[in-house]
């Protein structure tokens, strides 16, 4: 979970906080002070956070906190607007006016930046850009094969020479060759070093000055903490950075990176990448990323989320079969297969209201019982998947060593479906006679 040690313990002063019907100055002293060391313990700027528990001790002291109804609800206001402020006004875009667009991606080894190019990459082209991937990093062993690797994964070109010709040479060539080729997106990956050091920026300062990039975009590791904003001023200082590309916000990240860089080196962070997966970017939202740290949710991630992996056409044809009662396991395995493209199901219910990380950890949700499912329904007959009631024992022994499960767990998933579509009749039941009833909800595990 994004930010855990950090959110627990601001979602805990918060609570406190919300429990008292009137505030008084001593009140907000210790819930600032609670506030400060879980900033600070999670690596936060210490100008930052002394700057962050004045502001929001002035705004709790004035008159909008003390002459409220609800004291406790406006101070976790305040205290929201602020961790928003800390982090940008809104979404910081990419500039994409110039034709082609030139995105020079720079880093420290073991950030993850040649991956982190192949989800932009992948990002771009669900939004209609034709991008092209560079490589421009000849010193690492393999880094070009591994460019390759992953561009192939998101079906985008990979731009090559070799490791014998100059990164700068690489560089200028690979955007007369997407001017060729109708590549409206260049994303250059460079190398990267294990530490900062002058022949890494001379050589980034060149492809600057050769290319003028629209972007440059800095991919920092988000779980070295405060280590990364001196990265980041680092680099911006030599090459005045457009944005900030945080990646492994999925570990164990303290947060002092998401909550110092902008206010530090007023450097835009504009996505963040969690997981492995190639499709594992988001771009940032400050408000929305303040609402997640406080367990508020966020709802507007979600929807986006359920629009991109959801099949709309799919969707009003599962509402059809789900009022005429003609839903089949088919159907159910292709519901699995769009919720696996949701994310890890711990993400999903972190972005709703309400959901803090106590109630997050009492969730024990295995995936691999999804995986699971799938492989049983994989195994039928389409016959048996239309028809469920087909399923006798002989069947259930093939199927059972078809999905490498007992035919128990196969009784146990028929048993289940035939919950669901008796739940589901209860509903359209409902919409004729207007009368509630009452059912037990299917597929638990």
């Amino acid at each position: 979970m994004i930010f855990e040690s950090l959110s627990d313990k601001l979602q805990s002063t918060m609570s406190m906080l919300r429990g008292k019907g009137k505030l008084s100055e001593k009140d907000i002293d210790a819930a600032m002070r609670e506030v400060k060391l879980a900033l600070l313990e999670a690596d936060v700027n210490f100008k930052v956070v002394k700057d962050f528990i004045k502001t929001v001790k002035e705004r709790s002291l004035g008159s909008e906190v003390m002459d409220s109804l609800t004291p406790g609800q406006q101070v976790i206001k305040i205290v929201n607007e602020e961790l928003t402020a800390l982090m940008g006004t809104g979404e910081a875009k990419i500039d994409y006016s110039k034709k082609p667009t030139i995105i020079m991606m720079c880093g420290l080894q073991g950030a993850g930046k040649t991956t982190t190019s192949a989800k932009l990459a992948n990002l771009m082209k669900k939004n209609g850009k034709r991008p092209l991937l560079v490589a421009c990093d000849v010193y690492r062993p393999a880094a070009i094969k591994q460019l390759q690797v992953v561009g192939e994964s998101v079906d985008v070109p990979v731009f090559t020479m070799g490791d014998k010709i100059s990164p700068v040479d690489i560089a200028k060539a690979s955007v007369e060759h997407a001017k060729k080729n109708g590549n409206d997106v260049v994303l250059i990956d460079t190398a990267g070093r294990l530490h900062i050091d002058e022949n890494l920026m001379e050589e980034l300062i060149a492809i600057d000055s050769a290319l003028s990039p629209s972007e440059i975009l800095l991919v920092l590791d988000a779980m070295t903490g405060q280590d990364a904003v001196n990265v980041a001023e680092s680099f911006d200082q030599r090459l005045k950075l457009t944005g900030v590309v945080l990646t492994k916000l999925d570990g164990d990240a303290r947060g002092g990176a998401a909550l110092s860089i902008r206010a530090v080196t007023n450097v835009p962070i504009k996505f963040t990448a969690m997981g492995e997966k190639l499709d594992q970017i988001e771009v940032f939202h400050p408000d929305r990323m303040a609402s997640r740290i406080l367990g508020m949710g966020d709802v507007l991630s979600l929807i986006e989320k359920a629009q991109s992996a959801v099949d709309e056409q799919k969707a009003i044809e599962l509402e059809k079969k789900l009022r005429t009662q003609s839903f089949t396991l088919e159907d159910f395995l292709d519901q699995l297969e769009q919720m696996k493209n949701l994310g890890p199901i711990e993400d999903i219910l972190g972005m709703l209201p309400g959901m803090n990380n106590k109630m997050l950890k009492g969730v024990n949700v295995d995936e691999k019982e999804f995986a699971k499912l799938e492989a049983i329904i994989k195994s039928m007959t389409t016959a048996e998947r239309q028809k469920p009631d087909i399923i006798d024992v002989s069947r259930r022994k093939r199927i059972a060593e078809g999905s490498g499960t007992s035919p128990v767990e196969v009784n146990k998933l028929l048993k289940q479906f035939k919950d669901l579509r008796k739940m589901m009749k209860q509903f359209g039941g409902m919409g004729k006679t207007g009368k509630k009833k009452k059912f037990k909800m299917p597929f638990s595990f």
